[in-house]
């Protein structure tokens, strides 16, 4: 193995290693209200772009980061539009007072 792949190795190690708790938090909490959907809908819309990218290079440690990218930012979309949303709106209507007597409901 020569020093490049060696290095694309380690950094896609680390950065798999570093994207991962965001993930599992996001799985185990379904609290994704602090995430931009714009971000993730960009980030998903790069990622499908820059696989034509990846493509055209020989199989190595990019193809497997590239992969773990699809994968994490699809779910991390999936899951926003799953529980972002619905969070989002349901605690936007606890905020909304009652109608009918102005009380805000708890």
């Amino acid at each position: 193995m020569d020093v490049a792949t060696l290095a694309g190795t380690v950094s896609t190690v680390l950065f798999a290693t570093a994207n991962l708790p965001m993930v599992l938090k996001a799985l185990r909490s379904r609290d994704l209200e602090s995430y931009s959907v714009s971000s993730l809908w960009l980030g998903n819309v790069g990622n499908v772009f820059h696989t034509f990218y990846v493509l055209s290079l020989p199989f190595g440690p990019v193809w497997i980061l590239h992969g773990f990218y699809l994968v994490t930012m699809g779910a991390m979309l999936a899951l926003y539009l799953r529980y972002g949303i619905s969070s989002r709106h349901g605690r936007r209507r606890a905020r909304d007072p009652d109608r009918t007597t102005g009380v805000p409901i708890p």
